[in-house]
């Protein structure tokens, strides 16, 4: 059979070679058609105005699946993760075309790497022939890569709840928020979560946000019994986790407008509060009905940059909890111990230590 010629995308001043444009990437559904290499890259130019403002400037780690998706294909967890289908890509790719601009940033381990930095929209269709679905930007612009602009917060749906159970805590959110005098903005996670973002002037370090984050989950927490700041799954009950470590240096989550690698291909759509409210079923928003959105004029965070809110509020919340005994919580894994931290055993491991097989104390 003979090879299909390579396609040329138009975006923006420039034209994208995108080659085997008829690769399937994501197979038909009951609900949608089958999704081409060359479509996905298609979809980043309809989308590419909020898209960029969701990526412009900002170091961007790449989310790619090169042999699409299918079931069982997973992503890799690891460097050392060779048998995985899909794989996160931190550094500029190799042979990246010139005009992709990059921007040095750095881990927690204090290593240093060269990131893509998108600055118009011929780049993520660029990353989009390099098997990219997702985009992974960091909460810094690279004028100031050390000090975030963003509040992210995570409602993680744990295993016993249901989407609308996020949708409801997610205007719980809004309400803290405003009564903080800070505005919240909503997105699908494209899959069965919920984001929520503030717009935060970049004055204030990683672990300030993170602090933020931990208070604000908190008090949400103290109001709603259906959430959770557990970091141990086993200790989430069927609650909405606030993923306060996503709010960590070198932690993402994907951006406004990415697909996700799920069948119907799937997009983090932003949304209305009153659209979030009435909204059933997040799956109907994907890469066939995104664009009709976007061409009709609809994107729901056009307004955020217009407005930088301050986070001390929110230290203050944290401050008072310290104050009253709450301190410092887990890390992920993969981070340096750090200060004031719990210890990194799993609660139930932690009691088993105590006592033997017979049931009797150890100690």
């Amino acid at each position: 059979m003979a090879k299909t010629p390579a396609a040329v995308v138009t975006a923006g001043d420039r034209e994208v070679r995108v080659s085997s444009p008829d690769r399937v990437i994501y197979e038909a559904t009951e609900s949608t058609p089958e999704v081409t290499k060359l479509m996905v890259a298609e979809y980043f130019v309809a989308v590419g105005e909020p898209l960029m403002r969701a990526l412009g400037e900002r170091p961007t780690a790449l989310e790619r699946w090169p042999s699409g998706v299918r079931e069982g294909y997973r992503l890799a967890t690891g460097p050392r993760d060779n048998d995985a289908e899909a794989f996160y890509q931190k550094r500029v790719p190799k042979g990246a075309p010139d005009y992709l601009e990059s921007v040095e940033i750095t881990f927690p381990s204090g290593r240093t790497a060269e990131e893509v930095c998108p600055t118009e929209i011929a780049v993520p269709v660029w990353c989009a022939q390099m098997g990219t679905l997702t985009f992974h930007p960091w909460p810094v612009r690279r004028a100031a890569v050390d000090h975030p602009d963003e509040l992210r917060i995570d409602l993680d749906p744990q295993p016993g709840t249901t989407f609308t159970d996020v949708v409801r805590v997610a205007g719980v959110v809004r309400e803290l928020l405003a009564e903080l005098g800070m505005t919240g903005y909503v997105k699908t996670s494209g899959n069965r979560g919920v984001h929520v973002y503030v717009r935060i002037e970049p004055r204030w370090e990683f672990t300030d946000v993170r602090h933020a984050a931990i208070a604000l989950g908190r008090e949400l927490a103290r109001r709603d019994d259906q959430v959770t700041t557990a970091w141990w799954k086993e200790e989430r009950g069927e609650r909405i986790f606030v993923d306060y470590n996503q709010n960590n240096r070198d932690r993402t989550i994907a951006s406004a407008y990415s697909l996700r690698p799920l069948p119907g291909a799937p997009v983090s759509t932003p949304v209305t509060w009153q659209e979030l409210a009435d909204l059933s079923d997040p799956r109907g928003l994907n890469l066939f009905t995104v664009p009709e959105r976007v061409a009709d004029g609809s994107d729901a965070w056009a307004g955020m940059d217009e407005e930088a809110f301050s986070l001390e509020p929110l230290l203050e919340l944290w401050q008072a909890q310290v104050d009253a005994g709450e301190g410092e919580l887990s890390f992920p894994p993969d981070y340096p111990k750090m200060p004031g931290e719990p210890p990194r055993v799993q609660p139930s491991k932690k009691v088993a230590e105590h006592w033997d097989a017979e049931g009797n104390r150890r100690d």
